[in-house]
């Protein structure tokens, strides 16, 4: 998840305190008189069962070295093979490989996590995503590959509605975090069918992952629907979104550079104009 790093501390949903109980809220007045049900609360956030594992947990969540929280963590699911939090320091150890580019490590963290939460979206998307990037013609299982992608990231985009613990949480930071994940399941979408040159499904999904997360778009998304709609002879319009991903990345990076090719290339076909002309 390319996004993560200024994601993560967007949502504090991991075991914080014994106090994240089985309390109801409070049924809300409807019109008329009746008892309105209380909104759905979401999936019961993780709970340490005693002192001593939630102080162990904190421990293992302060180490900053993603091989040595990996290895705190081993220890702390072997010192509680019953514990709630064993998949949320997982999901920490995935986040610290994805921090160092270390893209097989964060998959088998994620997989770590699955293991415990088959439906964890944000796991799914951490295998779907190194599938669909690192995934290459030559892999003798490529087709299982991509399609375990396709798979992981479909499943994200129903289980960000029920696996994800709400409760405490304000509904603006719930509602953003979730656009997040289903921006970061379209652009993986959009990758897979970018890479097979479907380029009408590529343009799909990844409108679908620049729209769901306007706060912060995906700038290898905006720069992959201009090339999918450039496939596709739509030139003005592939050239508002190669600008777009150059005014997003950096000159000298590879994506930067792609972008900036991207534009030249569309501003020839549009006239040498570098903006796309106004629509008849």
């Amino acid at each position: 998840m390319k996004r993560a790093a200024t994601i993560i501390a967007m949502l504090g949903i991991a075991a914080c305190s014994f106090a994240q109980s089985n309390d109801k809220p409070a049924a809300q007045s409807a019109p008329g008189g009746q008892t309105a049900a209380p909104a759905p609360a979401g999936k019961r956030p993780p709970q340490a069962k005693t002192q001593p594992e939630f102080d162990a947990y904190k421990a293992v969540m302060a180490l900053t070295d993603a091989g040595a929280q990996e290895k705190a963590a081993d220890d702390f699911a072997a010192k509680y093979p019953d514990s709630e939090l064993r998949p949320v320091l997982y999901k920490a150890v995935m986040h610290a490989y994805q921090q160092t580019n270390n893209a097989d490590k964060m998959m088998d963290t994620a997989r770590k996590v699955l293991s415990y939460d088959a439906d964890d979206p944000e796991a799914l998307l951490g295998v779907s995503q190194v599938l669909a990037e690192r995934t290459r013609d030559t892999d003798l299982d490529k087709d299982q590959r991509l399609a375990e992608a396709k798979k992981d990231a479909q499943r994200a985009l129903v289980t960000v509605d029920t696996d994800i613990p709400t409760a405490g949480q304000p509904p603006d930071r719930i509602e953003a975090y979730k656009g997040f994940l289903r921006s970061e399941a379209y652009a993986i979408l959009g990758t897979l069918d970018f890479n097979n040159k479907a380029w009408t499904d590529a343009e799909g999904s990844l409108r679908k992952s620049i729209d769901a997360f306007p706060q912060q778009v995906d700038p290898i998304a905006v720069f992959r629907l201009s090339v999918a709609l450039d496939m596709q002879s739509k030139y003005p319009e592939a050239l508002k979104y190669a600008n777009q991903a150059v005014d997003l990345t950096k000159e000298g990076t590879a994506a930067g550079d792609a972008a900036r090719k991207e534009k030249d290339r569309l501003t020839q076909l549009n006239g040498g104009s570098g903006s796309a002309p106004p629509k008849n």
